[in-house]
C-alpha cells in the first residue's frame, strides 16, 4: 500500500490566478506623512486669526498710511493728491529733525542702560540662583502699562511732592525737577523705560544663556578660568544671536515711544521731549494734517528698517557659535 507523503509547508508567498507573487501593499502619503488631508485645514484654523489681525491691522494701514502720505486729506474732506509735497516739507520742517534728534537721543540712553542692565541680571540669574520666584520679581515691571507706569513715576518725581526728591532734600541736596528740567527730561524718561523693560529683556537673554552646554563651562573651570573670562570668552560669544535679535526689538521698540512721554511731558518742556511719534501724532489729530503725519510715518518705517537691516548684517543674527 501506498503511503502519500505529506509534503513541508511552503514559506513562498501565494499567488494569484495568474501565478504572480501579489504587488507589496503601498503606503499612501497619509500613512507616510503620520497625517491626511485635513491637517492644512486644521492649520489654516489655527493660522487664520492671526493672519486676519495682520491683514487688517498691520498690512492695510501700512499700505492706507502709504497712500495717504502722497495726498492732503483732513477727514474733513476726500483726499487731495499732491505728490512728494509731504515730503518736500518735512526735508524743511526744524521741527521734525529736532524730534527725530530728540528720538535717538532717547533710543541711545534707554537702549545703552537697558542692554548693560537686563545682561547683568540674565548672567547672575544664571550663575547664582534659579529661582523662578526670582525671575517673576524681576519680570513685574514689565506686567504694568507704560501710562500707570509713567503715572506713578510723575507723581514720585515731582519737583515740590515727590518721594524722590524729599529724599533728596532730606540728603541736603537741591530738588531736581526731572520731568520739568530741558537736561533731565529725556534721561529721565529713558530710565523710566528702562526700569519697566529690562526685566523682560533679562528674561530673554537668560534664556539665550540657558541654550549654552554648561560643560563648556565646567570646562573653563577646570583651565582654572574666572567668571569674568567665561563671561568674555564663552557667554557673550555663544550669546550673540540671541543678543542681536533683543537689540533689534528694543530699538524698534524705543523709536517708537509714545506712552511715557504723553502722560508726564506732553512733549514739554520747550519740546525738549517731543520725539517723533508724539509729533506725528499731534500733526494727525491735533492739527489733523493727516497726510503730512502719514509721509513722516513712511519716512520713520523706512528709518527703522534700514537699521534693523544693518544691525543684523552686523551682528550676524542668523548664524550662531553653537555647533
Amino acid at each position: 500500500m501506498t503511503v502519500a507523503s505529506s509534503s513541508p509547508p511552503s514559506h513562498l508567498p501565494p499567488r494569484d490566478v495568474e501565478g504572480t507573487a501579489p504587488k507589496p501593499r503601498s503606503v499612501g502619503k497619509r500613512e507616510r506623512d503620520g497625517g491626511g488631508s485635513g491637517d492644512g485645514a486644521l492649520a489654516a484654523l489655527f493660522i487664520g486669526p492671526a493672519l486676519l489681525g495682520f491683514l487688517v491691522f498691520l498690512f492695510w494701514p501700512t499700505l492706507r498710511g502709504i497712500y495717504l502720505s502722497f495726498t492732503r486729506f483732513n477727514l474733513l474732506t476726500p483726499a487731495e493728491w499732491v505728490g512728494l509735497d509731504n515730503y518736500r516739507r518735512m526735508v524743511k520742517d526744524p521741527i521734525f529733525w529736532d524730534s527725530l534728534k530728540v528720538t535717538v537721543e532717547y533710543v541711545f540712553i534707554n537702549i545703552g542702560v537697558q542692554t548693560v542692565s537686563a545682561l547683568a541680571i540674565a548672567v547672575l540669574l544664571q550663575r547664582l540662583t534659579q529661582s523662578a520666584v526670582l525671575r517673576g520679581v524681576v519680570l513685574t515691571p514689565y506686567l504694568m502699562s507704560n501710562v500707570v507706569a509713567g503715572i506713578v513715576w510723575l507723581w514720585m518725581l515731582d519737583t515740590q511732592l515727590g518721594i524722590g526728591n524729599e529724599i533728596i532734600a532730606g540728603l541736603g541736596f537741591d530738588r531736581i525737577p526731572f520731568l520739568a528740567d530741558e537736561t533731565w527730561a529725556i534721561p529721565t524718561i529713558a530710565l523710566i523705560n528702562v526700569w519697566r523693560h529690562v526685566g523682560y529683556t533679562a528674561l530673554l537673554l537668560f534664556a539665550g544663556l540657558q541654550a549654552i552646554p554648561n560643560d563648556m563651562y565646567e570646562a573653563a573651570k577646570v583651565d582654572g578660568a574666572s567668571e569674568w573670562r567665561m563671561f568674555w570668552r564663552i557667554s557673550m560669544p555663544l550669546l550673540r544671536p540671541v543678543l542681536a535679535v533683543v537689540l533689534i526689538m528694543t530699538v524698534i521698540g524705543s523709536f517708537q515711544v509714545f506712552d511715557t512721554v504723553a502722560v508726564t511731558t506732553n512733549g514739554g518742556p520747550a519740546n525738549a521731549t517731543n520725539v517723533l511719534q508724539f509729533y506725528i501724532y499731534g500733526s494727525a489729530f491735533g492739527r489733523f494734517q493727516f497726510g503730512y503725519a502719514s509721509a513722516m510715518s513712511v519716512a520713520l518705517l523706512v528709518v527703522l528698517s534700514a537699521i534693523t537691516i544693518l544691525q543684523y548684517r552686523l551682528t550676524r543674527a542668523g548664524r550662531t557659535d553653537l555647533g
